[in-house]
């Protein structure tokens, strides 16, 4: 083990860290549900876990070469940050960029984090042009957040969220999700999980028969669906979702769609959610695998 240490030492020391990284080290440390933890390890290598996460984050290489270490497994299966932060007085970037660790598929492992990390990259760089131009131009606000929830974490299935938060003069939301099957190391996508294309019209109608009860039973709930009330025709009804809607499949084995910020309904709804009964995507479904 000591051979193994002082080589990853070495390799941490040559990855260059970017001076506009702050790197998240509490996160890193966060116990998985349903897993312990040895706290006499723990106390044992304290001095070393900030050089654990800090070589996770850097360096994607590392995690891996640290799965092997007896006992680190813990900390490398947790999703860890790397973060991009301004913070300024009317510009403001949190950026978190998810990390998935100790996946038997390596390329599906690679395939997403790199990914996540260009998606965020291009985020930051975004931002980054657009305030210098605010700043020659005069006064400006400007803010973008992003971070990520796991969903789900079981034997069968990892589902993570990845939101983006752009605020300007007003604020928009949008949610990716990616739902993992763990036993076969596959990413899933909606259309996989059905027989054929009916999915598209029997999960819209009953997404359409949840939006009418919601309002019915909450004045302050409000879609953009047919209802008995008259229609002023300003706003695009809601009709049926995507043939690959973002999704994922929650801790219950149930099927849940996801729309974004004003996708389905005005802003202050934010990003909502359908949880589809199975039942009534049963008879669609290729098998119950992963919706029961």
């Amino acid at each position: 083990m000591d051979n193994k240490m002082n080589k990853l030492i070495e390799d941490y020391k040559q990855v260059p860290i970017p001076d506009e990284l702050d790197l998240i080290v509490g996160n890193a440390l966060k116990k998985r549900k349903n897993r312990r933890i040895r706290y006499n390890w723990i106390s044992g290598v304290s001095a070393a876990a900030i050089f654990f996460v800090i070589g996770i984050n850097a360096n994607a290489n590392i995690a891996n070469a640290l799965s092997t270490i007896p006992g680190v497994d813990s900390i490398v299966k947790v999703l860890t940050f790397r973060e991009y932060k301004v913070d300024e007085q009317t510009y403001n970037a949190d950026i978190k960029v998810p990390m998935i660790t100790n996946l038997d598929n390596k390329e599906l492992e690679s395939d997403l984090n790199e990914r996540y990390l260009e998606e965020n990259k291009k985020l930051y760089d975004e931002f980054q042009a657009e305030m210098e131009s605010m700043k020659k131009s005069g006064d400006g606000h400007l803010g973008v957040d992003t971070g990520f929830e796991v969903k789900t974490d079981n034997d069968d299935i990892l589902a993570i969220g990845r939101y983006v938060v752009n605020t300007v003069a007003s604020s928009s939301t949008t949610m990716k999700h990616d739902t993992i099957d763990k036993k076969n190391q596959i990413l899933l996508s909606l259309p996989m999980l059905f027989k054929d294309d009916r999915y598209i019209s029997i999960i819209s109608e009953n997404i359409k028969d949840q939006m009418r009860a919601q309002m019915k039973a909450d004045e302050n709930q409000f879609y953009w669906v047919s209802t008995e009330e008259p229609d002023d025709g300003l706003v695009d009804e809601f009709e049926h979702i995507n043939k690959d809607q973002d999704f994922y499949i929650n801790d219950q084995g149930q099927l849940v769609i996801s729309f974004n910020k004003y996708d389905v309904a005005p802003g202050y709804m934010g990003v909502v959610e359908f949880v589809i009964p199975t039942d009534v995507i049963a008879d669609a479904l290729v098998s119950n695998t992963y919706i029961n």
